[in-house]
């Protein structure tokens, strides 16, 4: 089951609609009526994912807080445009979603640093049944990386070491891995040796 607050377009959930129209909800613009609505599905051993806008979930945090996560019902949820999003202006700029999600009990929240990535979360997330869970991800395209063509589950909680070093350590959470890379280009430079680990929880 997917639900979207009238965003089926801008959250590419189009080919969704067209395959499974039966599995379907565009709410309209009605963001709490739909994280109470995926927590209502999932009562009942369904695995809704609601695609959101990081921007408008804040309309939600109450049933998000009290209908999904106090519960700790089985939502998948999907935050679009996670971080700055200078295309879609000021209003739609998704700075807020780590502070307001990262304490409410029972959510998992992942972000993944690239496209290849983020289909083993969505992997990972389709699999996890011990609660909420939710992967934020940025407007616009990924970065081009080679997609694995077998999917896998990313433990909850791990960490990844992308290069080895001992002076230093750089940690990143998400799409923020290029700016790291730079960064421990620059520090390689100045004869710093960079540890750099990122969290995928």
């Amino acid at each position: 089951m997917a639900i979207t607050p009238a965003m089926p377009v801008g959250s590419k959930l189009e080919g969704f609609a067209k395959e499974f129209p039966e599995r379907m909800f565009d709410v309209g613009i009605a963001e709490q009526h739909a994280a109470t609505m995926a927590a209502g599905l999932a009562t009942q051993d369904m695995k809704p994912f609601l695609a959101i806008y990081s921007t408008f979930l804040q309309r939600a945090y109450d049933q998000v807080l009290h209908d999904i996560c106090r519960q700790n019902l089985n939502v998948f949820i999907g935050i679009d445009r996670a971080g700055l999003v200078g295309a879609d202006g000021e209003t739609h700029q998704g700075v807020f979603d780590i502070a307001f999600m990262r304490h409410m009990p029972n959510m998992v929240l992942m972000m993944p640093k690239d496209e290849n990535e983020g289909q083993h979360m969505v992997n990972t997330a389709i699999q996890y049944d011990d609660g909420p869970i939710a992967m934020r991800f940025p407007r616009g395209n990924g970065l081009g990386v080679k997609m694995d063509e077998q999917l896998k589950t990313i433990p909850i909680g791990s960490w990844e070491v992308l290069r080895p070093g001992k002076d230093a350590v750089i940690l990143t959470f998400g799409t923020t891995i290029k700016m790291a890379l730079q960064a421990a280009e620059e520090l390689q430079k100045r004869e710093i040796n960079s540890c750099r680990q990122r969290s995928v929880y």
